[in-house]
């Protein structure tokens, strides 16, 4: 016997219409709500991941086992060792820095002289020390700044770093010693000597003055050809000399803005004095290689003149109009023709019209047999209240 179903009066096909109605409007919102809420937290989720994945940098210890740490706030991780360029120019074991003594306060830091010992070898050395209270972005901008130097500073006349530690804390790099140092300071100390009495003053010349200037160019040759880079402040203050006469580049501020981020800041820009900067500088355009080649003749003329401040009857405010007017400063009475037209062409009033770095080391290589050597003096010794009044600089 086939039993069946009986099939729904009207008034059962309404109530079983309206149960399934029911649990539609039921279920499906209940549903939406659930899967909308799993993606919201997995989104709160990775976010928070990767605020705690970038807070890991912040700051360095060393736990008991002397293995070093990073501290996130949450617990601890090992550090791993630094990738990129840095590895190979992280401090040795056995280089021991000894001897440190303060100079004076550098933008990140203390600088430091110091002796560095390596073995049986002993070599003087700057140390650049990381403050201890600063940020993460001071870590970060530190670290590109070792970074910079193990990537740009490879030429023979660009500043040079020995090595350096950003593993853990005291973050540092290590500079060569370059002895005397400032090249504007050993300049005026050329004033001040007897003489009669034999020193290293005794040898400089105008030949001195080319070769100190092929050196200087060659460095920013090489800061422009091989990284595309802007030096930005070329001036005596920012060269060092060493023994022999040689040449280290240094300040390389605005460089390193530049290689780090793609542009220097406006605000940066204007630290550099207005008499070494080149018109289109100073009315605010970007820097060029020629506006480099611009403040290199103002460093011939420091060279040749045994660190006079340049337009010393001009206010820094008056430069600007003078030189739109055709007004260039005069040959230095201790200058040859050829190094004074070179000074000239590097003042060339459109910026297209300044020769090439390269073309400027090939002048200064066949000037140099021609130039005089007969000893540079002065008979003003330099006052330091009165050079700054007149460059408009506290060097």
């Amino acid at each position: 016997m086939d039993v069946q179903t009986p099939p729904c009066n009207t008034t059962s096909e309404n109530q079983c219409g309206v149960k399934s109605s029911s649990y539609a409007l039921i279920i499906i919102p209940v549903l939406l709500a659930v899967s909308t809420v799993i993606v919201v937290a997995l989104i709160v989720y990775s976010v928070c991941c990767k605020r705690q994945e970038r807070a890991v940098t912040v700051v360095f210890n060393s736990d008991t086992s002397g293995k070093r740490v990073r501290s996130t706030g949450c617990g601890s991780v090992l550090v791993s060792t630094v990738s990129g360029p840095l590895g190979p120019w992280e401090i040795p074991e056995d280089c021991v820095l000894e001897e440190l003594a303060f100079l004076h306060t550098g933008r990140y830091g203390p600088v430091c002289r110091s002796q560095l010992s390596a073995g049986q070898v002993t070599s003087a050395v700057v140390v650049k020390t990381l403050r201890d209270s600063t940020s993460q972005a001071e870590v970060k901008e530190f670290v590109n700044w070792a970074r910079f130097h193990a990537v740009v500073s490879r030429h023979e006349n660009l500043v040079q770093m020995l090595f350096c530690q950003t593993r853990h804390v005291p973050m540092y790099l290590v500079l060569e010693d370059v002895n005397p140092g400032n090249l504007l300071h050993f300049l005026w100390s050329l004033r001040n000597e007897d003489p009669g009495t034999p020193s290293q003053s005794q040898q400089f010349c105008e030949k001195s003055v080319y070769l100190l200037a092929k050196q200087v160019a060659a460095g920013l040759e090489y800061l422009h050809s091989e990284h595309r880079l802007v030096h930005g402040d070329v001036a005596a203050r920012s060269v060092l000399i060493g023994a022999g006469l040689s040449v280290r580049v240094a300040g390389l501020g605005m460089a390193f803005e530049a290689w780090e981020t793609g542009k220097v800041a406006n605000r940066r820009a204007a630290e550099v004095p207005l008499k070494w900067q080149a018109p289109e500088r100073i009315t605010h355009l970007a820097m060029t290689t020629r506006s480099d080649v611009w403040s290199f003749g103002i460093l011939l003329y420091e060279l040749v003149t045994l660190g006079a401040p340049p337009y010393p009857g001009l206010e820094p405010l008056d430069v600007l109009p003078q030189i739109r007017s055709s007004y260039r400063m005069e040959k230095p009475e201790s200058c040859g023709t050829p190094l004074y037209e070179l000074m000239k062409c590097c003042w060339m009033l459109n910026s297209s019209d300044r020769p090439t770095f390269p073309a400027i080391i090939q002048l200064l290589q066949s000037y140099t047999d021609l130039a005089d050597t007969k000893r540079l003096s002065s008979l003003e010794s330099m006052n330091i209240f009165e050079y700054s009044k007149k460059a408009g600089v506290f060097p």
